[in-house]
């Protein structure tokens, strides 16, 4: 039974805490989302005995401490419980928002609705929740010292998330001043060097820069001057001043706060012999003090001789250019539907808004059903991709209609907002509006589909088993004959 007796009021630094009962109620309106506060008794546990050494510390090892540590992106460092101590009720709300813009960790996946399984998946469950709120209400106890995980170890730079690249690559220095005006742009090929075709496994972007590691910044994009990068490879011609367009290979984009692309195994993505990568646009921000950095691109392969069988992307969802947001108002809803020309796999969703996005969701439509595959929160501070499971991958038949359903809150309760009172139409700026799932999908042959959803079937234990991902899957196997079409 969820807790029905009032929270306190708590506040600390002028941020007060709101009065909640239940853990699920929300909307596409900041102003009126409820934080997930949950009962410890609800999940057998004794509120009494949770402590940071046994309970909290692994949660912030695990989901935290990779951005709060010096020289991370996170404001304050939260590696020890003299420092974690101060900001416990702090924690407990952020990480109870935990969809929406503003959660902590931001990993914004609702988990009431559509498909769970995704990779990298650092977001924290009920039980969690529960662990940090019972513990901050309790007073924070820290229990026995011995019992705390050994510390992680960080290096003095920014580390690797998927641990040290097998080729990195490095932008030109860029240099932005104090105060300034957005700036974007090309900045320039980077040769690979490599000498054979490779097939990628994982690609990571990060910014190297001058900022002093001990300096603290109030958000994450004070770290930073890259705001995001698009960019593409292919084979250079003979002079090296230009790739071939015949050759062009597209990239998932880089932005601030966005997590390392991970690909299928089915689905490595070609990096050829002879090839650059092509910055062709740039979006850099001054943040306060002149800054020069550049970009780092981190790539594993996969084992030489790989062949992908997916190779074909599928179509992209959005509508960037007929947008019409009006000031002062929330739950203000966009949306596009794409009919889907070939059977198709869904292999990342990653919605892509500006300041005014709270909410993204996709959604299948097939025949009479209509399939939620995923809703999630939108923060334009923490850009995110949800790369699914092989096995949780939405297979669409084609003919299905994707529709995609972007929320927007243009009220003063968005903190991204530059001002409330303003009308905002489509554009590259950040006070502009943008509406595209940046994710990526592949087509499938018949064959490739009837497997895939044979592979999803023997994962089902009956009819009764229900993957929301796979609308076709308990259907009946199709069987082909030999006859020409048309003939008798």
């Amino acid at each position: 039974m969820l807790a029905r007796k009032l929270l306190s009021l708590l506040s600390i630094a002028g941020l007060a805490f709101p009065v909640l009962v239940f853990a699920q109620a929300h909307d596409a309106s900041i102003a009126n989302h409820q934080p997930h506060y949950y009962d410890a008794a609800d999940f057998d546990i004794d509120s009494a005995n949770v402590n940071y050494a046994d309970h909290i510390a692994p949660i912030l090892q695990r989901s935290c401490q990779s951005c709060h540590r010096p020289g991370g992106g996170g404001p304050m460092s939260l590696l020890t419980y003299d420092q974690v101590r101060p900001w416990a009720p702090v924690i407990m709300y952020r990480t109870a928002i935990r969809d929406r813009m503003g959660a902590m960790p931001p990993f914004f996946v609702e988990k009431d609705m559509g498909i769970d399984g995704f990779k990298d998946d650092y977001s924290l469950s009920d039980v969690e929740l529960a662990l940090i709120q019972a513990w901050t209400n309790n007073g924070a106890l820290r229990g026995n010292p011995d019992n705390e995980p050994e510390p992680l170890q960080f290096s003095d730079g920014i580390d690797w998330a998927l641990g040290e690249p097998e080729l990195i690559l490095r932008s030109s220095d860029q240099t932005r001043p104090a105060i300034g005006p957005d700036w974007w742009g090309d900045i320039g090929l980077v040769p690979t060097g490599l000498t054979e075709d490779r097939y990628v496994k994982s690609v990571e972007v990060r910014e190297v820069n001058n900022i002093p590691v001990e300096e603290s910044t109030s958000t994450v994009g004070g770290r930073y001057v890259f705001h995001h990068m698009t960019y593409s490879s292919g084979i250079l011609n003979e002079d090296g001043t230009a790739i071939d367009p015949s050759t062009r290979v597209s990239w998932p984009i880089h932005e601030i706060g966005r997590n390392a692309d991970i690909f299928s195994e089915k689905a490595g993505r070609l990096l050829a012999a002879g090839s650059a990568l092509h910055l062709g646009a740039a979006h850099m921000h001054s943040n306060g003090r002149e800054t020069t950095g550049h970009l780092e691109f981190g790539i594993t392969f996969f084992p030489r001789g790989y062949e992908p069988e997916y190779r074909h992307n599928g179509p992209r969802t959005g509508n960037g250019i007929d947008l019409d947001i009006v000031p002062n108002k929330a739950g203000q809803e966009v949306h596009n539907y794409v009919v889907l020309q070939q059977h198709t796999k869904i292999m990342a969703f990653e919605p892509h808004l500006h300041a005014p996005g709270v909410r993204m969701c996709l959604e299948a439509i097939w025949g009479h059903n209509n399939f939620t595959l995923n809703c999630v929160g939108y923060d334009h501070n923490w850009v995110k991709q949800y790369v699914y499971e092989d096995d949780k991958a939405p297979l669409l038949p084609k003919g299905t209609i994707l529709h995609t359903i972007a929320y927007m809150d243009t009220t003063a309760a968005n903190p991204n907002l530059a001002d409330a009172r303003n009308w905002g139409g489509a554009g590259r700026r950040s006070v502009s509006n943008m509406f595209i799932d940046l994710g990526y999908s592949v087509n499938l042959t018949e064959e490739q589909f009837q497997a895939e959803m044979a592979s999803r079937r023997a994962l089902m234990e009956d009819r009764n088993d229900y993957d929301p991902g796979c609308p076709l899957c308990w259907a009946p196997e199709p069987v082909y004959s030999n006859v020409a079409q048309g003939n008798d």
